[in-house]
């Protein structure tokens, strides 16, 4: 099999970058290589210096914590990947990306990533950390200080581990050398994305030195962003389908609905790349009410299907909405139980938004693992649906497909599903939970219970709420009793539990 640098001859039909990559300069350091920012912060990088004049907008991306097999390929493939777009007719495009300039892993060695985050030619740096990534509390934002990591990062600053040690062990050097200092840049799922980020870099900046995170505090500029596009983890049978389809290998490519959408604030001191030349890139002022329309419709639905297809039975996310009763159910959730709590600019048809969602969730060609999508729960749901929750006890509105969704996610995180079979459950209290459903394991309800009194996941007011227990708790009893499968199909048919 031929190699990816020999694209062009190997298959012209494929679509590749205009500039010549030794023109380019390094303006963007990203902490976070994964799929998601090749498939998207990346590929718009990439397309945005094809589409204008500048090159000072390169990517130095870097693996902090795991995954050095993939800094690896990409360097052997001189940092080129390949990105294949599938649209839910089952078509098919393919393009080379040629925005990275170098990749790094820098959990034994920092100081190759810290140089480049020091360069004045570094004016972003951008982030794809995940929500536990930030080491903030859930429940109130508040920095988990007690966290390895993060003890780590405050005894040894020089020497971090941590993306927000990174940052603040660059800036402190910027600020000593009299650079100006990046702009921060989240590109994670998570609500008020540049706030976290400004929340976990100060926060972390106190314990370190007080001085300098009330610098950080005054002079670095957090952008929020909104980040949609559905990028299902790439299995070795995924890369050899590629390999036999574009005629060459390449073992760092990805692949991703046709689908992408970035929302930014447009907040960068230094400056930015016009992104915003490349369709569904939009530069605005609030980015908050993108923000809570992803997350509480596209994510929320995601999540509903994920633990209750698994539950089910149904290995991935196009499988379960093939189902009729699961996509009538999704349907209700997203136009009975999420659209409603959004206040959202004239122009945006959230309707429409529903529908376009149910078919980007059909796309046959994602094989998007619904127990991939349930990982990290216990981070996800706060923004995904307690939110939305909180809205229907307010305003005294029916919510029966969340709480079939907190129900499927309790059940979900025991470790066992309806049958007995285990789970591989992964989330960062995935221990705490499993020790609770053990000690629980003779009632249900005490189990039940202990989840949903949690504060770290249901906030002061939720986990306190005796009218949302309730609910959860038939909803889980009439899950355990009948199963994913028909508990899903009551709400399709306008029930509820």
């Amino acid at each position: 099999m031929n190699s990816l640098n020999s694209r062009l001859t190997i298959a012209p039909w494929i679509n590749g970058f205009t500039y010549d990559r030794r023109q380019i300069k390094t303006g963007i350091v990203h902490l976070g290589l994964g799929a998601f920012h090749r498939a998207h912060q990346a590929l718009y990088t990439c397309e945005t210096m094809s589409a204008g004049d500048e090159r000072d907008w390169g990517i130095c991306a870097a693996n902090i914590r795991s995954n050095v097999q993939l800094v690896e390929t990409l360097n052997q493939q001189d940092n080129l990947y390949s990105v294949t777009e599938w649209d839910a007719g089952g078509q098919h495009s393919v393009s080379v990306c040629g925005a990275l300039t170098q990749s790094l892993f820098s959990r034994k060695d920092p100081q190759p990533l810290l140089e480049q985050m020091v360069q004045p030619e570094t004016r972003i740096v951008s982030l794809s950390i995940t929500e536990k990534g930030y080491y903030l509390d859930p429940a109130n934002g508040k920095l988990l200080k007690d966290e390895p990591d993060i003890l780590h990062d405050v005894q040894y600053p020089e020497h971090p581990v941590t993306a927000m040690g990174f940052i603040i062990e660059s800036l402190k050097r910027r600020r000593e050398a009299n650079i100006p200092p990046f702009t921060v840049l989240s590109c994670d799922n998570i609500p008020e994305n540049g706030q976290r980020s400004r929340l976990a870099v100060t926060q972390l900046a106190q314990q370190v030195d007080a001085e300098l995170a009330e610098w950080i505090d005054q002079h670095v500029a957090f952008p929020s962003s909104m980040v949609d596009r559905i990028v299902p983890a790439v299995t070795e049978k995924d890369l050899s389908t590629m390999a036999d389809q574009n005629g060459f290998l390449d073992s760092a490519a990805v692949a991703t609905e046709s689908f992408r959408q970035w929302i930014i604030e447009d907040h960068f001191p230094l400056g930015r790349p016009d992104w915003d030349l490349i369709d569904g890139a939009e530069f605005v002022e609030d980015v908050r009410p993108y923000e809570q329309m992803k997350l509480r419709m596209l994510n929320g639905s995601h999540s509903f299907l994920a633990y209750l297809g698994y539950l089910a039975g149904y290995q991935t996310i196009g499988e379960t909405i093939q189902q009729p009763d699961f996509r009538l159910a999704a349907k209700r959730l997203l136009c009975q139980e999420a659209m409603v709590t959004l206040d959202m600019p004239e122009e945006v048809d959230l309707e429409s938004y529903a529908e376009q969602l149910l078919e980007r969730f059909s796309n046959p060609c994602l094989k998007h693992k619904t127990q991939q999508v349930a990982s990290d729960g216990s981070q996800k749901i706060p923004q995904r649906w307690l939110n939305s929750v909180q809205w229907h006890l307010d305003h005294n509105a029916s919510y029966d497909c969340l709480a079939l969704g907190i129900a499927g996610w309790i059940r979900y995180i025991s470790g066992k599903d309806i049958s007995g079979e285990p789970i591989e459950v992964s989330d960062p209290l995935s221990e705490h939970f499993q020790q609770l459903y053990q000690q629980n394991a003779d009632s249900p309800e005490k189990y039940l219970s202990s989840i949903l009194e949690l504060e770290t996941v249901f906030g002061q007011n939720l986990s306190k709420h005796s009218e949302l227990q309730n609910k959860v708790s038939r909803a889980y009893q009439t899950l355990n009793e009948i199963g994913a499968e028909a508990a899903v199909g009551i709400l399709a048919k306008g029930g509820s539990l």
